[in-house]
């Protein structure tokens, strides 16, 4: 099998048209640089050069190769050079998911410590349920994703590591018919309630609150994984928002969104962690993002 050194030293021997020449440019000896010729060419069949009169020439059949081999050994260069930028973590492509709530809280400063210190990958960026970028990572289409992991059953094949309980609430305008005073969730329902995409579970518990025993799961005013576009909704109209207290708590502290004083509304947390594959290793890149979604908690 003809291998990358003796395409080289054809290289090398078509440039310098002289055996010792050519053999001093590849650091050979002369007597194992033409063993290495003429072992290239019992491997292809060909006689690759012609020897007379003490020119060295390409044959045909050597010029042939001669030009597929430049392209093989530029391209096997050009492959070393990317493998050592890519292990220094300055070219390739990261791609990981985020959940709803950990896009509105944590992804936006992963994101600019991940551009500042590679600039040179290129980064894509899923948002969605946690059920949907679960699909994608066992496709392998993202490197891993980072949401709500309640809903996310624990396999050998999977990586999962926690990251932070955010707590959920629900939230209105600062000047909504129900700020500042205690209500049940009923009252906050007749207005609408717009929440990130809940699992059938949570839904069939906010029916029991509303004393619905029917098998139809109460539908929300509004289902969206856009947490700011919740927000604005809430902040524009008598909609309610469902929301945690860490994605919120910009518009809580400039006071145009407050927290709805509902009494019988149980208390929500979203267990937000880190899930990968165990047997897809991550670029430096991939490394260095999740250690940034650790250190923002």
């Amino acid at each position: 099998m003809t291998n990358l050194h003796q395409l080289e030293h054809l290289l090398a021997l078509d440039e310098a048209r002289h055996f010792a020449k050519a053999a001093q440019k590849v650091h050979l000896s002369q007597p194992a640089f033409s063993r290495s010729i003429q072992a290239l060419e019992k491997q292809t069949g060909l006689l690759l050069f012609e020897r007379k009169s003490g020119e060295i020439r390409p044959t045909p059949a050597g010029q042939f190769l001669i030009q597929r081999a430049r392209t093989l050994v530029l391209e096997a260069k050009s492959l070393k050079r990317d493998i050592g930028l890519y292990q220094q973590g300055e070219v390739g492509e990261l791609v990981f998911g985020v959940g709803p709530f950990p896009a509105a809280t944590l992804a936006g400063l992963a994101i600019e410590k991940i551009r500042l210190e590679f600039p040179k990958v290129s980064v894509r960026v899923e948002i969605d349920n946690p059920a949907n970028l679960l699909a994608l990572l066992l496709k392998e289409e993202i490197d891993f994703f980072v949401a709500d992991t309640a809903e996310i059953n624990a396999a050998p094949y999977l990586n999962i590591q926690p990251l932070m309980r955010q707590y959920g609430n629900l939230y209105a305008r600062c000047k909504h018919p129900l700020a500042g005073q205690p209500h049940r969730f009923a009252a906050a329902w007749d207005y609408g309630i717009a929440s990130v995409k809940l699992p059938d579970m949570l839904k069939a518990g906010l029916g029991q609150l509303l004393g619905q025993h029917s098998r139809n799961l109460p539908q929300l005013a509004l289902e969206c994984d856009d947490v700011n576009l919740l927000h604005q909704l809430a902040l524009k109209t008598d909609t309610v928002v469902a929301s945690t207290e860490l994605a919120a708590k910009p518009l809580l502290e400039n006071g145009t969104l407050v927290k709805l004083n509902i009494v019988d509304f149980p208390t929500l947390f979203s267990n937000i962690g880190i899930v990968s594959l165990k047997t897809r290793s991550l670029s430096p890149a991939g490394q260095y993002a999740i250690a940034r979604f650790k250190a923002n908690v």
